[in-house]
Order: structure tokens, then C-alpha cells, then sequence
């Protein structure tokens, strides 16, 4: 007797649309009827960050679910589209397959990409390419970074873009120096607004020192959080919080740096 077909990962996703729908039937779910391309925004920021959490801690079966759950958010999305006549989620697949296609023509074309960086090169011109075509052609440099990212990866696009056309310092030790510059201005920064712009300098420059070495502030930042929890963790298990001194605390901290 020949045994059953295992189903593919299209099947899967076929099958992942239909619950969908149905959960945006007539006879569905309260919850998931109520919910529109608004309020599910938070919800596909928050599953993106639990994916990102998974990454950096290599739990791989939890990263698996983690997928799971994130890529439900462009089904549910494009379900609402669908319901309201706009396109449907074979639409969104026909365009990141073209896309793919069109901007690897070292792959499926005759061109040539030698290095990781020609491939960013080619991929960046077929972009700009794209949008004059569509009529969304960048007025300036920095319109294709937009302002909708998180403040810490606005700055890397920002650095990243400027850097390109040459309005970049040389060198690490050129943004050292302009760090404590701008530490010497926040020292000297006088009332709210102006503490506030220091700092928000400050800030761009740790962007531009982590660019120079290579370094993805987010990811840098992200593991000093992770860094932090553990460590206060330890200082929280071993003290009572609310009632120990500073000096106990930083005993416990101290101690926490100790355990690897």
C-alpha cells in the first residue's frame, strides 16, 4: 500500500490561507473579524522582535515557531486586501518572486557579480531603476531611508547612504575624536531641549563609530540589553531590591561580570 504524500511547504502555506480565511468568515473568530491593517501593525512589530530574540539566544526550535508566527502577519494582512478588493497574498508572491528574479541577473541573467559588494552595487541601481519607472524616483539621497525605522537603524541607513558618496570621516580614530567633542557639548548643555539634541548627536555618532568597524549598532545594542537583564538578574536574586544599598548591589553586579 503506498503510503501517504507528505505535503510540500506550498501546501502548507495554501493551508495556512485557508484557516485564515475562514477565521475572517461570516461564522469565524470575534477577535480576528475585529482587527484591521492598523491594528495588526504592533503585532507584526512584536513578532519581528521575537524573531530577532530567538536569533540572538540560537534557540532554533523556538525560532522555528517564532517564523511561524511572524509570517501569519502577511497572510492576515492580505487577507483584509483581499476582502476589500485591493490584491490578495498571490499578488504579494508574484511580486518578491519577480523582484528576485529582476534584481539577481547574475543569477538568472547574463550579467556578472563577482563580490558580495557588486551584488549590493547591481541590486541598489536595478532599485533606482524600478522607481523612476514607477514614477517614485528619490528627490534626494536620503528619501529612500524612511522615517518610519526605528531611530538606531534610521541613523545606520542615514551614515551608511552618506558614507557612499564620500561625506564620511576617513577613518575610526577621525570619529573618536568627534565623540568627545560631542560629550564635551552635552557636559556643557545647558536646559531640556538642548540636553536633549547632545545627546541625540551623541548618539548619531556611536551610530557612525559602530559603521567604522563593522558593527550593527542594533545587534550591538540588543546584546548589551541582553548582557544587562542577565546581570541585573543575578544582582536581583541575590539581594532585596528596594531595601540594599548601592554598594551591595554593586558588589552583586561586580560579581555577575565574573560568571561567564
Amino acid at each position: 500500500m503506498p503510503s501517504p504524500a507528505v505535503p510540500s511547504p506550498g501546501d502548507k502555506f495554501n493551508r495556512l490561507v485557508e484557516i485564515m480565511a475562514r477565521l475572517r468568515g461570516a461564522d469565524g473568530c470575534p477577535w480576528d473579524r475585529e482587527q484591521s491593517f492598523d491594528t495588526l501593525k504592533r503585532y507584526l512589530l512584536e513578532e519581528t522582535y521575537e524573531v530577532l530574540d530567538s536569533i540572538d539566544a540560537r534557540d532554533w526550535p523556538n525560532l522555528a515557531e517564532e517564523l511561524g508566527d511572524l509570517m501569519l502577519q502577511p497572510v492576515f494582512q492580505a487577507q483584509l486586501a483581499s476582502e476589500e478588493g485591493l490584491f490578495s497574498i498571490a499578488d504579494s508572491l508574484d511580486h518578491i518572486i519577480a523582484k528576485l528574479v529582476r534584481r539577481h541577473p547574475h543569477i538568472f541573467g547574463d550579467a556578472e557579480a563577482k563580490t558580495a559588494e557588486d551584488v549590493k552595487h547591481r541590486w541598489d541601481e536595478i532599485k533606482k531603476q524600478e522607481k523612476k519607472e514607477k514614477g517614485r524616483e528619490d528627490k534626494t539621497l536620503l528619501d529612500s531611508v524612511p522615517r518610519s525605522l526605528p531611530a538606531l537603524v534610521e541613523a545606520q541607513e542615514i551614515a551608511a547612504k552618506v558614507a557612499k558618496v564620500g561625506f564620511d570621516w576617513p577613518s575610526a580614530e577621525q570619529v573618536y575624536d568627534k565623540l568627545e567633542e560631542e560629550v564635551a557639548e552635552l557636559r556643557a548643555a545647558s536646559g531640556q531641549p538642548h540636553i536633549a539634541e547632545e545627546i541625540g548627536d551623541l548618539l548619531f555618532v556611536a551610530v557612525n563609530l559602530a559603521r567604522k568597524h563593522g558593527v550593527d549598532a542594533e545587534q550591538a545594542l540588543r546584546a548589551a540589553n541582553a548582557k544587562f537583564r542577565k546581570r541585573f538578574a543575578h544582582v536581583e536574586a541575590n539581594v532585596t531590591l528596594g531595601e540594599a544599598s548601592l554598594e551591595e548591589m554593586e558588589e552583586k553586579w561586580q560579581e555577575a561580570k565574573r560568571v561567564p
